[in-house]
């Protein structure tokens, strides 16, 4: 067709100025069909906007009196870095909203923010990803696997930390979550050094050391705890 863009009854009206008489379904039934590009599904979205793509989630936490603790985590999609997380026994609206607010000050808010249907997502969440000039992209309902890396990320937290602990309250969680997020970030940057000489040294030799150093001082740390009870 010379003129893709003419519809059935443009093209009716060319054919009855030539003296052809035939119908309007006539015409649409003889067009050639064009194919629609085809659509990026949900893996080539993470891909293609991972570096301004961020998921925010929550996961529960009891303690040791039988109380609930809500953890709320923003993390990054291009390192798969923690930004921002904060604790609570009581989730609002609101206060979900001022998290937002703090993880991205004075214009680093990304692109994109992935999360679920969760009714903790207020409208003050809303109004304030909107403010940030943030766009919401939600998962379908009950549907986790559409947030992968922070699903990832809490179940690495409860197999390397809290299953280990034993959580007392909202501050103590708050510090084993600190703890471990800065041990996150060095093992996750600070590589051996086999793998840092045989790739890409996105690693400086001094946040190696430090990584090593840190985790020394932990082994030690750990094994005078273990002498002390067992004395």
């Amino acid at each position: 067709m010379a003129n893709p863009r003419w519809g059935a009854p443009r093209l009716q009206g060319e054919l009855m100025k030539l003296g052809i008489s035939i119908s309007q379904a006539t015409v649409a039934r003889y067009m050639p069909r064009h194919r629609k590009p085809p659509s990026q599904n949900w893996s080539t979205f993470l891909k293609n906007h991972m570096s301004t793509l961020v998921s925010a989630d929550f996961f529960v936490v009891p303690t040791i009196t039988f109380r609930v603790l809500f953890a709320f985590v923003i993390l990054s999609h291009d390192r798969r870095r923690p930004i921002h997380f904060a604790v609570t026994a009581n989730p609002t609206a609101e206060w979900t909203a001022r998290q937002l607010l703090e993880a991205f000050p004075w214009e680093s808010a990304p692109r994109y923010l992935l999360r679920d249907r969760g009714g903790i997502y207020g409208e003050k969440f809303r109004e304030a990803a909107t403010w940030l000039g943030i766009r919401e992209v939600l998962t379908a309902p009950q549907s986790p696997w559409q947030n992968p890396y922070v699903e990832r990320l809490f179940g690495s937290i409860r197999r390397e930390c809290l299953d280990h602990v034993i959580t007392l309250n909202e501050t103590g969680l708050h510090r084993v979550l600190k703890s471990y997020f800065e041990y996150y970030n060095y093992a996750s940057y600070c590589p051996p050094r086999y793998v840092v000489e045989n790739s890409k040294p996105f690693c400086c030799d001094v946040g190696i050391v430090v990584c090593r150093l840190l985790r020394r001082t932990r082994s030690t740390n750990l094994a005078v705890a273990s002498v002390s009870n067992a004395r």
